[in-house]
């Protein structure tokens, strides 16, 4: 179905295959006519020119040419005024010319006429020719037309038949695929179902080999295995992932607990990339007391703090039933900051995330290694300097101390100096009051009242001085 729209009204309406080319077939035939029209008339004017160009082609040519006669008819009488004999030669030459050259022009005049007769009938010819070939040109595409449309009436039918065909078999593949996918939908639910139940079949079995190894195993011996079991996990694969790593037993006791593994990561430049603090967690299905997650993660930040590790990880096999934790890996940040609890399974998992969630980050923790370098140099400076102010304090306190003692030793020894000042004062004092009484004493003072002392003191100076025993 076709649909037009009128040019008069702007209704549009539709009509089938034969009416269109019905109508296209009018319109074509109406569309020749009107071109054949136009043609004729075109050639009949393309005539009309030709004639009338070639028309004033020889007029032009006849005025050219009697023009120059003219000139030489004058140039001729020119010279026959010069002499009677010479004029008569050449009147008799000029007109024998001029006959031959009238005779000449009159040729050419016919022959203009003829050669314009054949032009004309040539452009007769040549239009007469163009409109049959123009009319043999439409006649052969109305033919060409009509076998077109059979051709595309033949086209369109083989069109619906394969298209009919192809939609039927595609309708026979999609119900052929929907059997064949239906099927394999059977045996695919099948196949899970007998996996799932080898699975689960599996899973008890280990449970129970589980269950009767753990029962056979002490609470120590199960928590040992547990830390076995993942210091072999790791190392397995240190040498490959983690080959600058520190993963070892934590031993340090000293604030009165102490974790279980400390894992430690840097770069070639020695910069710290992540740092987790492990507790592994284990417990006999026999034990009477169940302890909690939940129980253990106090002292994990505990120990993580002290250590001055980065993350906490809580490694555990406790509350085996809870959904929580059965999911793989929890986040606890809700009660400690960058704290998790992972099952054994998640043991490598967890450190390889951590580690690459570090990795992100190591440019900014490079930056802030060598700013807390610089603060480090100025705080060991600022330290140094308290320090040496305080030890300069000190050793000005005892070295004041000291002086205030020599002083106070030397104030004790000017006093203990003024006193024995004095007394030696006094000492030459009463010396000198000795030796004036000394000065004082006589022979005459001494014998006084003493008649023997007298007398034996007048036997001495009766001696001879010079007289000795």
């Amino acid at each position: 179905m076709h649909e037009i729209i009128c040019p008069h009204c702007g209704k549009a309406f539709k009509i089938d295959e034969a009416g269109y080319a019905d109508i296209l077939k009018q319109v074509r035939d109406h569309e020749f006519e009107q071109q054949l029209h136009e043609r004729l008339e075109l050639a009949e004017k393309e005539k009309q020119n030709a004639v009338e160009l070639a028309k004033n082609q020889v007029s032009s040519e006849m005025h050219k040419t009697t023009a120059a006669k003219d000139v030489e008819i004058q140039e001729l009488k020119a010279k026959l005024d010069a002499g009677e004999i010479a004029k008569n030669l050449a009147v008799t030459e000029a007109l024998n010319i001029v006959e031959k050259e009238r005779n000449e022009l009159a040729n050419e005049l016919e022959q203009v006429k003829r050669d314009k007769q054949a032009a004309s009938e040539l452009a007769d010819a040549k239009l007469s020719k163009e409109l049959q070939e123009t009319a043999a040109k439409k006649d052969a595409e109305i033919l060409e037309l009509k076998a077109k449309l059979d051709a595309s009436k033949v086209e369109q039918t083989l069109a619906i038949t394969g298209a009919v065909g192809k939609v039927e078999k595609e309708r026979d593949e999609l119900k052929n695929n929907l059997d064949r996918a239906a099927l394999e939908k059977q045996l695919a639910e099948k196949s899970l179902k007998d996996k799932y139940e080898t699975q689960i079949k599996d899973r008890d079995e280990a449970i129970e080999r589980l269950r009767d190894m753990k029962a056979r195993l002490s609470t120590k011996m199960v928590g040992e295995t547990l830390e076995q079991h993942c210091e072999t996990e790791f190392n397995r694969i240190r040498a490959t992932a983690f080959p600058r790593a520190y993963f070892e037993k934590d031993n340090d006791a000293r604030s009165g607990s102490k974790g279980d593994y400390i894992f430690r990561d840097t770069d070639e430049a020695d910069t710290e990339i992540v740092s987790i603090m492990f507790e592994m967690k284990n417990e006999n299905d026999t034990t009477a007391t169940k302890k909690k997650n939940e129980d253990f993660l106090k002292e994990l930040d505990k120990d993580r703090t002290e250590k001055g590790c980065e993350y906490a990880v809580l490694v555990s096999m406790l509350e085996s039933d809870s959904e929580l934790y059965n999911t793989g890996i929890v986040d606890m940040f809700h009660r400690y900051p960058k704290m998790y609890i992972v099952r054994p399974q998640f043991f490598l998992p967890i450190i390889t995330l951590l580690r690459n969630a570090a990795m992100n980050s190591l440019k900014y923790k490079r930056e802030l290694a060598l700013v807390q370098a610089q603060n480090i140099d100025i705080t060991n400076f600022e330290s140094d300097l308290e320090k040496f102010k305080s030890a300069f304090g000190k050793n000005y306190d005892l070295a004041s101390r000291k002086f205030q003692t020599a002083i106070d030793e030397i104030d004790k020894s000017i006093t203990h100096l003024q006193k024995t000042k004095d007394a030696l004062l006094g000492t030459d004092r009463n010396l000198r009051l000795a030796n004036n009484k000394a000065q004082d004493v006589t022979i005459k003072k001494l014998t006084r009242k003493n008649p023997t002392m007298a007398s034996k003191f007048d036997e001495l100076k009766d001696q001879d001085p010079t007289d000795t025993e």
